[in-house]
């Protein structure tokens, strides 16, 4: 048995876990804040979820819908691995903790994953400003 080294990535977000949970559910609004993944639209084709990202083109598969607030999402690289990227909106007052576990993967060097949680970061960040209340302090 292995585990893969991870890292927890959170922000305080100023409005309701329940809004925050629907926004980032629909992948059609990935290109407003996660650059790290989606550059250009997200588009359905075929019953999945494609687009262009800094990586080559990827598809996109988050869970089901649900009352808990897990946006566990796959992404399938143009290589054909899939990473899996575990994302959970918590309820914190009226606001919400938005927590993404990023995995190194096994041919990361520590370089690469250093990245790889920085661009998840600036993205959880923008997402941050993006739904904040207006004049609410943003971590």
């Amino acid at each position: 048995m292995s585990t893969l080294p991870s890292r927890h990535v959170a922000v305080r977000i100023e409005a309701p876990a329940t809004e925050v949970y629907g926004f980032v559910a629909d992948p059609t609004n990935l290109p407003r804040w996660a650059a790290g993944l989606a550059s250009s639209a997200v588009e359905l084709h075929e019953g999945r979820w494609v687009t262009d990202s800094p990586m080559g083109t990827v598809e996109i598969a988050f869970a089901p819908r649900n009352d808990l607030g897990v946006l566990d999402h796959d992404v399938t690289l143009p290589s054909g691995e899939i990473v899996t990227n575990p994302m959970r909106a918590l309820p914190n007052e009226d606001g919400c903790d938005l927590v993404f576990t990023v995995r190194r993967r096994p041919d990361m060097s520590d370089e690469d994953f250093e990245r790889d949680v920085a661009a998840v970061q600036a993205d959880l960040d923008t997402l941050a400003r993006l739904l904040g209340r207006p004049g609410a302090p943003v971590p």
